[in-house]
């Protein structure tokens, strides 16, 4: 005998969501009719301003060396590195498998996230960085901001204690910590959706498993 009550509440509650739903997109509607063509030319120059800035981050990005996963030779170039870019990524690494997996990994982040910069330094050949900040188990990963090393990813306790975790895990790990744009103009993905962009990541660990602003 309920059973008729019940459905009646949901319908009405239904009804209350789409009402509230199609008063908002009318609203909506109404911001854009009112808009002139001054508003408009403000929008176009904003958005323009908006573009040329990324642009220009961009080219800064790559002239830094963002966009691709490359290797520091020395603890020199290590603090040079990390004061020009306000956000990297630093493998601690040896020659060892864990090490190489996460290599694989980084590859694939360095790509797709350009606001930040991927490197990795011979842990063992560097023996200031290493005792400076407490590198013990390799692999890890420091995680800088703004010349600062603000968290750190240490072996693979974090991603599943598995060297079968996925780039998507790492990612979200990273971004965690802030030092990547998950989702945002920043990265290279902004034009796709979260869902998307995911997909490509997993999809390019599977095809390679078979081995500041």
């Amino acid at each position: 005998m309920e059973h008729p009550k019940v459905q009646e509440i949901i319908e009405k509650q239904v009804l209350t969501v789409a009402k509230a739903m199609e008063e908002k997109l009318d609203e909506e509607i109404s911001a854009l009719d009112r808009l002139d063509l001054d508003d408009l030319e403000v929008l176009r120059e904003r958005r323009l301003q908006q573009m040329k800035k990324m642009a220009e981050k961009r080219s800064r990005w790559i002239s830094l060396g963002h966009g691709d996963y490359t290797e520091i030779f020395s603890e020199k170039d290590f603090f040079s590195t990390v004061k020009a870019s306000d956000r990297v990524v630093c493998h601690f690494y040896r020659e060892n498998w864990p090490c190489k997996v996460m290599d694989k990994h980084l590859s694939i982040l360095a790509k797709q996230h350009l606001e930040t910069r991927f490197v990795k330094i011979h842990a063992e050949k560097s023996p200031f960085l290493a005792e400076k900040l407490k590198i013990i188990v390799l692999p890890t990963l420091a995680l800088i901001k703004n010349a600062k090393v603000d968290d750190y990813v240490v072996g693979f306790d974090q991603l599943g204690g598995t060297d079968e975790f996925s780039t998507e895990e790492l990612e979200e790990r990273l971004a965690k910590s802030q030092v990547i744009s998950f989702e945002g103009e920043s990265s290279l993905n902004a034009s796709r959706s979260g869902s998307q962009a995911r997909r490509s990541v997993r999809q390019s660990t599977k095809a390679d498993s078979s081995d500041s602003e």
